[in-house]
């Protein structure tokens, strides 16, 4: 029998990047990109690198483009991460493994490097895959962890949990992570959202912005660390935002739901330096009426339009600027 599984990117609507700070956010996972993964019981265990984990190069400088665009590694090592995580898990938990083995591989087309959760998506449709092969079901806020572990505990990436919350349950949610109840609990409070209130989004991107997460969140973590008040100030506001974003999702008030985005950026750009290329991408979009924000640690943007005729200034004045411009398709499961 052959598994195949698979996840989508995740955009973070409101309140990022207070996820990984005790904060609230909103995000939704869409359907416009997927990684996928196979699963087949083998006579061996086998992990088949896809084309992101090339090692072969024609010259020097086809390596130096290639990283630039994609970074240092690709799906293989996350494939090994979780198998091993998932093993752990399994055996802290005494929940019984059989003896047989499988080739496990990957596909992803989601945009790398963007801010899109594409690393996340490829474990969580690993640990679907897995799941499935052994029979085993794993309650979601758990999931998320452990998904969440892969990375930050085996792989020393820095993240935080909304990415895997929203790729897990495939569908919007809103998500608590206020200290108490990740310490009583072990991790946030979690509240399906109706995704037919989500009107008139889109998301825009230009792939050579890509940046890895950790480049902003290390910054970030080290001034959450001592205290910075204006820091810990913004993790407040952040959260207060998403309050407010949930109350005016409820209500349909397009108006508000476009001020709250661009807060939520404008906040981000009074605290943390950003590239050239990102703001542009913010002030191009604004240019025209639409709201805009990051849909995570930079390289894509997330906001609101109007109506069709605005949606189509926005697509004008992105693709002059080589800006590809979507209509994110909301999973609801």
């Amino acid at each position: 029998m052959i598994i195949e599984t698979k996840s989508y990117p995740r955009a973070a609507l409101i309140g990022n990047p207070s996820d990984g700070y005790f904060g609230k956010t909103i995000a939704f996972v869409f359907s416009n990109f997927s990684a996928r993964v196979q699963l087949y019981h083998t006579p061996e265990l086998e992990v088949i690198p896809e084309k992101l984990d090339v090692a072969k190069f024609g010259n020097i400088r086809e390596l130096a483009e290639y990283v630039e665009l994609n970074g240092y590694y690709g799906g293989l090592r996350l494939l090994k991460a979780s198998i091993k995580v998932f093993y752990d898990y399994c055996r802290r938990n005494n929940i019984h493994l059989d003896a047989r083995n499988f080739t496990i591989r990957y596909k992803s087309d989601i945009p790398l490097r963007l801010g899109l959760a594409g690393s996340s998506a490829i474990i969580t449709a690993c640990y679907k895959a897995l799941m499935t092969f052994y029979g085993i079901v794993i309650p979601k806020p758990v999931l998320a962890n452990l998904i969440l572990s892969v990375e930050t505990d085996e792989l020393g990436i820095s993240a935080g949990l909304q990415d895997r919350v929203a790729q897990v349950y495939e569908t919007p949610v809103f998500m608590d992570f206020d200290r108490s109840i990740m310490e009583k609990q072990g991790y946030g409070n979690y509240e399906t959202l109706d995704a037919e209130n989500f009107l008139n989004l889109y998301i825009a991107f230009r792939r050579n912005l890509s940046e890895g997460t950790e480049v902003t969140h290390n910054n970030l973590r080290a001034r959450f660390n001592i205290g910075e008040q204006a820091v810990l100030d913004a993790m407040k506001e952040w959260a207060d935002l998403t309050v407010q974003f949930k109350e005016a999702l409820a209500g349909r008030d397009c108006d508000r739901i476009a001020r709250l985005i661009n807060r939520n950026f404008d906040l981000r750009r009074s605290l943390i330096t950003i590239a050239p290329g990102n703001i542009e991408m913010v002030e191009a979009a604004r240019s025209v009426g639409a709201s805009a924000k990051f849909t995570g640690s930079g390289g894509a943007i997330i906001g609101t339009y109007t109506d069709e005729s605005m949606f189509e200034a926005l697509k004008k004045t992105m693709n002059k600027r080589g800006i590809e411009v979507i209509k994110p398709e909301i999973v609801n499961s």
